[in-house]
């Protein structure tokens, strides 16, 4: 235990004391993230934040987790730096979706192959147990890029990902840490520690962002954790054994899953490619029905407990009753959202003056002030 809250300290530590001075430097060096039309900040913020998470976790990790004891570990951290370096040439350079994948599919078979994270069974979900080696695979790969991914799209306004971030990896964390699997713990709560102190500066109104370098890296510890989760947490064996333990891992990360799967599949319905920029994602309607950044990200996570709570109590019913349950109340949860009237509206009249239309139709013009605190 002991060691595990030096981790957890040292990765708070490290990532606080490394943030001001990445904020320090990418001033000076003038490395933004500049606003456009589908951001919903109003001035250029920095975007290295991801380099003070990556530090903090990744020194806490090598201090306290012993390679030699845990298996595998070192190809973890191996596709770390993989990441890490994937998603810092896209925050200075910005990369072309297709040279992401890459790297993510490059981070996957390095887990995959070499640290044993593979999906063996589906624990009865769709009346399917033990999987074939190929279809393992398959099925390890593509979970490890939307994971990844989801982390990466989530990642829209002030705190969320960082939120969702601190919150899944503790409840793996815990789990491990009952468990007894100590150095899966160890890796847990070194992460939440980093984003703990992140969190401080990335709070609305941001001071920095995590970018890519930030939100992948989150994305990949958390594809590696699920995995592990699902492996074990279905075994007879396991001190915490859950009969629906797929359903549970789908609901720790529900919010950015949900999201991702279904913006990806209205993109390829329309057509487009699925890594193209739209304000489809759900904080983006949460803005767009009058709620700013910190109610936005407080909501979503505070969904996500809810249905973190509501798989664990339904944890010994059939799993494919559980997951129904879940994609039901998931569907209605944002059906709620989607069709609730939007709380105001900008529109642009025939002078070219933008205007503010709320639920009652009543039209305000807005003055200079009232547009700086709107894009705000």
């Amino acid at each position: 235990m002991e060691v595990m809250l030096l981790g957890t300290l040292l990765a708070f530590v490290i990532t606080y004391a490394a943030i001001p001075v990445i904020i320090k430097v990418a001033e000076i060096k003038k490395l933004y993230d500049i606003p456009n039309d589908r951001k919903v900040h109003a001035f250029p913020v920095p975007s290295l934040g991801g380099l003070g998470i990556f530090a903090g976790f990744i020194i806490a990790c090598l201090l306290t987790i012993s390679v030699n004891s845990a298996q595998g570990f070192q190809y973890y951290f191996a596709a770390a730096f993989v990441i890490f370096f994937v998603g810092l040439k896209d925050d200075i350079l910005v990369l072309t979706p297709m040279k992401k994948i890459i790297g993510q599919v490059i981070a996957a078979f390095i887990i995959i192959y070499k640290g044993g994270v593979v999906i063996k069974s589906m624990h009865g979900f769709l009346g399917v147990q033990e999987l074939p080696e190929a279809i393992g695979l398959a099925l390890t790969y593509l979970t490890v890029i939307v994971v990844i991914n989801s982390f990466n799209l989530i990642d829209g306004v002030d705190g969320l990902a960082a939120g969702l971030g601190i919150f899944t990896t503790l409840c793996f964390g815990v789990y491990f840490y009952i468990d007894t699997q100590f150095q899966y713990a160890a890796l847990s709560f070194a992460m939440s520690g980093s984003l703990l102190a992140f969190l401080i500066f990335n709070r609305s109104p941001a001071r920095i962002f995590m970018g890519d370098t930030g939100s992948l890296l989150i994305g990949l510890i958390n594809a590696i954790l699920v995995i592990r989760f699902i492996n074990t947490a279905g075994a007879t064996g396991a001190a915490m054994s859950f009969k629906a333990c797929p359903a549970i891992a789908v609901a720790v990360l529900i919010v950015p899953l949900f999201d991702t799967l279904r913006v990806f599949s209205i993109r390829i319905f329309n057509r487009r490619s699925p890594f193209s920029p739209d304000r489809n994602h759900i904080h983006h309607i949460l803005l767009d029905r009058g709620m700013n950044h910190k109610t936005v990200s407080l909501t979503l996570i505070m969904t996500n407990i809810f249905f973190v709570a509501l798989a664990y109590t339904l944890r010994h019913l059939n799993i494919n009753l559980v997951i129904s349950i879940l994609v039901v109340c998931a569907f209605g949860a944002f059906a709620i959202i989607y069709y609730r009237k939007p709380a105001t509206m900008l529109v642009t009249n025939e002078h070219g003056d933008i205007i503010q239309i709320n639920s009652h139709s009543l039209i305000i013009p807005l003055t200079p002030a009232k547009k700086v605190a709107e894009q705000n």
